[in-house]
């Protein structure tokens, strides 16, 4: 890979790390859902009328951003909003790697191999030491609320895989097409039109600016940088940078935030992260079944990381 190249695949990692610590900036400005809503429509509009429509049937589009858009971002950001720490919300995501497995099992009639077994167990290992180290500190209800963002996530990874889209940047434009809608309706009935109208009329500039990042830098900008890197090298030569993701989440998080990382929290990313790493690139090589007949990328490619991106 050509030094810039490597350059700009960190540079998406920090971007994507950092993601987790503007997210809880922005919380500070407004209600989780409804700025989940602002952030896909920001990042939609209006790229939407500047790419290509994706060229999969629409109902893909459709499933994806319910589920990576509604159910997933809208898990993360109501869970950072009861109290989820933003670094560790930015490692235990990446447990979506292993949801991602096992709804492919499901699915796609894809067999694990026994060596991503083992790492599904050793990233379930750092998921329990995470679990046990949150109880110790902090909510445990949003701790779930993460695990099961996690895994909607893995299931649009799936969904995704499904959809084979040729392109990165203009899927992901017009999947963010999808959750505003959706989201404002549940920011409405959950949240109150009052909070709602109460953080538009006093938005700011850090407001405003956190929107713009996770909007064109998170979403627009990272997935498009990623999509360029994966249309010119092997995913494995790609994927391995996704791990950087939470270290990234959680230094950023530690220097901005002031968050700690106690020893059992550094146990559980070394276990997490490990795991992510067997999980996603054992056995890649095999033949992916009749949803593509492509080598099977790792959950990294299939859907990069955000992920609380």
């Amino acid at each position: 890979m050509r030094p810039t190249h490597t350059a700009l695949a960190v540079l998406v990692a920090v971007v994507w790390g950092v993601n987790f610590v503007v997210i809880d900036v922005g919380l500070a400005h407004f209600p989780p859902l409804l700025f989940s809503a602002l952030r896909f429509l920001v990042a939609a509009i209006p790229a939407v009328f500047l790419v290509p429509r994706p060229k999969v049937a629409f109902g893909w589009i459709a499933a994806v951003g319910l589920t990576l858009g509604v159910a997933k971002f809208g898990l993360l950001f109501v869970a950072m909003h009861q109290g989820m720490p933003a670094g560790l919300s930015s490692l235990v995501l990446q447990v979506q790697a292993v949801f991602t497995v096992v709804f492919a099992a499901a699915a796609l009639r894809e067999r694990p191999r026994p060596v991503r077994l083992l790492g599904m167990a050793v990233a379930l290992g750092g998921i329990a030491v995470a679990a046990v180290d949150q109880g110790a500190s902090g909510p445990l209800g949003a701790f779930a609320l993460v695990i099961a963002a996690a895994a909607f996530w893995g299931l649009s990874n799936v969904l995704t895989r499904r959809a084979a889209p040729p392109d990165a940047l203009s899927w992901m434009v017009w999947v963010s097409l999808v959750p505003p809608v959706p989201l404002i309706v549940l920011s409405l009935l959950f949240e109150g039109p009052a909070a709602d109208l109460a953080a538009l009329r006093s938005i700011d500039l850090a407001g405003l600016g956190a929107i713009g990042f996770v909007a064109w830098g998170a979403t627009v900008f990272g997935f498009g940088a990623w999509g360029f890197l994966l249309r010119r090298y092997d995913a494995s030569m790609v994927a391995p940078f996704s791990l950087l993701v939470p270290v990234f989440g959680m230094s950023s998080a530690a220097l901005f935030l002031g968050e700690d990382v106690s020893g059992l929290g550094m146990v559980a990313a070394v276990l997490l992260i490990g795991g992510v790493a067997i999980t996603s690139f054992a056995g890649r090589q095999r033949a992916a079944g009749p949803a593509g007949a492509q080598p099977e990328r790792p959950a990294a490619e299939r859907a990069a990381p955000g992920s609380g991106r």
